[in-house]
């Protein structure tokens, strides 16, 4: 779908006004743009990084001068061009259809008859290429239009006369791993026969909705491509024949494009009696929703301001002198204190956007099939570099279109959409966690800030304040309290219905306070201030440096919890919300509590743990309503996501799997074979049609129809999570924060 130009997008090239971004790679930009007269075209740039490499510049001819081999009928047609302008760009049609990959997403693999169309139509297409001795060398489903008058190839990038060696060297390997020949993934010399190979794997593609050699890393692709058969299986009967032909290692006994077309159709009727309905309406709504587009342009980042030329002298407030001074002590000995130093591990963003402050190295930017990535880590801040830091996992808040977290000792607001900064607080946040809601950002604070004493006889009095989350601003304190102190560890549970839920502690203030003081949990009003009750928790043993709260939320008149006991294990507490009353509290047996220092997966009916074995426990009573080790004994799970009903959870050495979240009872597995790896510490995340899964260095979309692996992003990322609004994943992990299209 069309997105909005970026500030820095070109207002014109050409005669053509790009009026928005249509996709983004590593060569170019490709926009959606119109002339004065209102046609409409796509428009391909190159990036202005790259436009003065004089070998890219001559690539970037060539895919145009391919682009007017294959012509209007079996591609888009070329409108105008210039790849001499210091910019470089191409005008073609407009194409009004949906790539191969959309529509088989769309409607599930194609028809028989279909498939036939598609594969002799295309026949045709690499048949004039081929007679004009050009190769594509890169076909694969999202390279492939289709419309109501037949498929359109384009994107020729890699594409070049049979036999010139002078742009890609031989030994190396260029094009898409799962759709290329066996001679392009050694390196050899791919001709038209290689072409066939590709055309063969995209029509299986059609056929089953997955690529001919399945899924996985590129180098295992590159090794199943040469030395593996094909996966036919659920390739209609008599297509099969053909396509294993197609597919055979060796490209002299391949079949021609004018054979393969012959056998593929007989050419009687229109292309568009072949294509499912729902194909045929895709294509409809895209030729109505073009015209409906209008020009927007993203405003540009605020800049950041120049440092002064003398730096005023540093006022130590007693929060900041708790985590450099007595808090860093606390946070070498002792993985809990630690928290409260985590957040200022985080740095500035990278690229376009405001970046790291002058102290901070700045990482080279990773090749990752993202929409944005900024750094948000300086590895080289040996200062926060402890290992219990590394335990505690960074907090992720999505509140309305952007994403909140720590970076540096200020709470930043990232733009979902393209990863600008939005914001920054206006003063040091260095609670060791910060709770949110849709409208607010809740902070622990101090009555007294400018208290810098060492008196351990007390603590000045624990205030509660919000930030403008507008503009990063924190508010006066909505709340304080005297007879409760303002520390640094002082824990905001959650926010739900106005209501803040905090811990904290009262009594005598030393580096051994967990033991020393006494710890409530409390419930306070956001609109009044108002104290609505006070829970006390047990008392923690002396040298304890663990925390209550492993994460918390509300399901009605539940605050569901997961608390760290002094003997490590990990507990299910329900207090009632309405009177901070314990209503159950439940041992979760085989839980590591690093494991799960996550707000708690709920619906109203129960509570789903997972990272161990895989079990519901009831929110009404603590009761388990099922548990995996009695329909699948011996299974362990990572952790688990909850969505429409659904429970989903990678189980070890299968892959994700999809319960019913009334029953426990198996809805169906990943296929494939290819989930042995996933990662069962990154919970997944679930979109309209895809169940989203780490494994090693890729977030894998798994198709909630077929239940296969569909396609996959790079990533750093260790934690992710859906922004609904923006229609993006966002992705944290590795230094990066990073967004991906969510299909």
């Amino acid at each position: 779908m069309p997105s909005p130009l970026t500030h820095d997008d070109p207002h014109a090239l050409g005669p053509y006004q790009p009026i928005a971004r249509l996709g983004s790679g590593g060569m170019g930009t490709v926009y959606l743009a119109r002339t004065a007269g209102g046609r409409t075209v796509a428009l391909k740039t190159m990036h202005a990084g790259i436009a003065s490499d004089p070998a890219l510049r001559t690539r970037f001819r060539l895919e145009t001068d391919a682009a007017r081999v294959v012509g209007e009928r079996f591609g888009a047609g070329v409108v105008d061009a210039d790849p001499r302008a210091e910019t470089p760009w191409l005008a073609t049609e407009y194409v009004l259809g949906p790539p191969l990959d959309d529509a088989v997403e769309l409607c599930g693999p194609l028809p028989e008859a279909t498939v036939r169309a598609l594969g002799a139509a295309l026949c045709g297409a690499l048949g004039q290429l081929h007679a004009s001795d050009v190769v594509h060398r890169d076909l694969k489903p999202s390279n492939i239009l289709i419309t109501a008058y037949g498929p359109k190839v384009i994107d020729f990038g890699i594409a070049r006369a049979a036999g010139d060696e002078h742009l890609t060297r031989v030994g190396a390997a260029v094009g898409t791993p799962a759709f290329m020949s066996p001679e392009q993934a050694s390196g050899q010399e791919h001709t038209a026969a290689g072409d066939v190979f590709a055309l063969a794997g995209l029509l299986l593609f059609a056929a089953t909705g997955r690529p001919p050699f399945g899924y996985g890393q590129a180098a295992d692709l590159l090794y199943r491509v040469q030395y593996a058969e094909p996966d036919l299986t659920g390739v209609p009967g008599a297509l099969a024949p053909l396509l294993a032909q197609c597919l055979d290692k060796n490209p002299f006994r391949r079949p021609t494009t004018g054979w393969l077309a012959a056998r593929l159709h007989d050419g009687q009727g229109d292309f568009a009696d072949h294509l499912p309905d729902a194909l045929l309406a895709d294509i409809g709504r895209r030729a109505t929703e073009v015209w409906q587009v209008t020009p927007r342009r993203l405003p540009a980042p605020a800049d950041t301001p120049a440092p002064a030329a003398t730096a005023s002298p540093v006022r130590w407030t007693r929060r900041r002198l708790l985590l450099t001074g007595g808090g860093v002590a606390v946070g070498v000995a002792a993985a809990g204190t630690a928290a409260a130093l985590t957040r200022s591990e985080w740095a500035g963003g990278q690229g376009p956007h405001p970046g790291p402050a002058p102290s901070n190295s700045q990482l080279p930017r990773k090749q990752l099939d993202s929409l944005w990535q900024i750094q948000v880590t300086d590895p080289k801040n040996a200062f926060f570099t402890e290992e219990p830091l590394a335990d505690f996992p960074a907090q992720l808040h999505i509140v309305a279109n952007m994403v909140v977290l720590m970076v540096d000792d200020s709470l930043t607001a990232v733009l979902a959409q393209n990863g600008g900064i939005d914001w920054k607080s206006d003063e040091p946040c260095n609670t060791w966690q910060v709770a949110s809601d849709a409208e607010h950002i809740l902070l622990t604070s101090f009555v007294d800030d400018n208290y810098v004493g060492s008196d351990d006889a007390h603590a000045s009095p624990l205030a509660l304040e919000t930030l403008d989350i507008r503009t990063g601003v924190a508010r006066d304190a909505f709340a304080h309290f005297d007879d409760l102190n303002g520390l640094a560890v002082d824990q905001p549970l959650c926010i739900a219905n106005g209501v803040a839920y905090v811990v904290a502690g009262h009594g005598k203030y030393s580096l051994s306070f967990l033991a020393a003081q006494s710890w409530y949990v409390i419930a306070v009003d956001m609109k009044t201030g108002r104290r609505l009750w006070k829970a006390p928790l047990p008392s923690r043993e002396q040298g304890s440096s663990d925390l209550y709260f492993l994460g918390a939320t509300v399901v009605g008149d539940h605050l569901v919890a997961l608390q760290e006991a002094n003997d490590g294990s990990v507990h299910a507490v329900v207090r009632d919300t309405r009177t901070g009353t314990v209503r159950w509290d439940r041992e979760l047996d085989g839980v590591d509590p690093d494991r799960v220092r996550h707000t708690p997966v709920t619906d109203a009916r129960n509570l789903y743990v997972g990272a161990g074995r895989l079990r519901a426990l009831r929110l009404a009573d603590g009761g388990v309503a099922w548990d995996s080790r009695t329909a699948r004994p011996g299974r362990t799970y990572g952790l688990p996501t909850i969505d429409n009903g659904t429970v989903y959870a990678v189980e070890k050495g299968l892959g994700l799997v999809a319960l019913d979240a009334a029953t426990g009872r198996v809805r169906w597995q990943e296929k494939g074979g290819n989930g042995t790896d996933a990662d069962l510490n990154a919970a997944p995340v679930v979109g309209s049609g895809f169940v989203y899964s780490k494994r090693g260095s890729r977030l894998w979309a798994i198709d909630l129809s077929s239940h296969a692996p569909a396609h996959s992003y790079a990533t750093t990322g260790d934690r992710f999570v859906i922004h609904d609004k923006a229609n993006v994943i966002i992705a944290l992990g590795g230094h990066f924060l990073a967004a991906f299209p969510l299909r």
